[in-house]
């Protein structure tokens, strides 16, 4: 089975009216994608890619989130001992879902309940997006969730206010 892709995002409209908890338009961006993948870590790419994503680990491993969005933490460490890395064209730092990428394609593959995105409700999108930002916190501090939620979803997603998403 193919490894699935995550897209990076663009924020279409609302970059400061989000802030105002305004509504904004988030698509999903295909020229940039990341999947996780194994190898045996000889590029220096591979290397830091799989140090990182065992400084991650640790930090999942401390987290505690709800009992239907839990992950298997240590399927996750075991893949990451076994040479897991991200494989990812995405530049960091610039807005474009780099961490969320990363985020959703670990949800994906180790969440413990499987989810199908064309079927979740916009109460499953609420929660999600909540997990996400716990999830992608690690990166940047505190975070939406509207990065990973795009990313996870490949969906264009409105952002009606802070609290509220749906698909589009």
């Amino acid at each position: 089975m193919a490894n699935p892709l995550f897209h990076a995002k663009i924020l279409l409209f609302g970059e400061y009216g989000i802030i105002e908890d305004s509504q904004g338009l988030t698509l999903p961006y295909s020229f940039y994608k990341g999947t996780l993948k194994f190898s045996d870590l000889s590029s220096d790419f591979e290397q830091k890619s799989n140090l990182s994503l065992k400084k991650y680990s640790d930090y999942l491993s401390s987290l505690e989130l709800p009992e239907n969005f839990k992950l298997n933490v240590e399927d996750f460490k075991t893949d990451i001992s076994n040479g897991l890395f991200f494989d990812s064209n995405i530049p960091q730092g610039y807005g474009v879902g780099s961490s969320g990428a990363l985020v959703a394609a670990i949800f994906e593959r180790y969440s413990l309940v499987k989810r199908n995105p064309d079927t979740i409700t916009k109460d499953e999108l609420k929660d999600l997006k909540k997990v996400f930002g716990k999830l992608e916190s690690y990166f940047h501090g505190t975070s939406s969730g509207i990065d990973p939620l795009i990313c996870y979803m490949n969906l264009p997603i409105l952002i009606e206010n802070r609290e509220n998403v749906d698909k589009v």
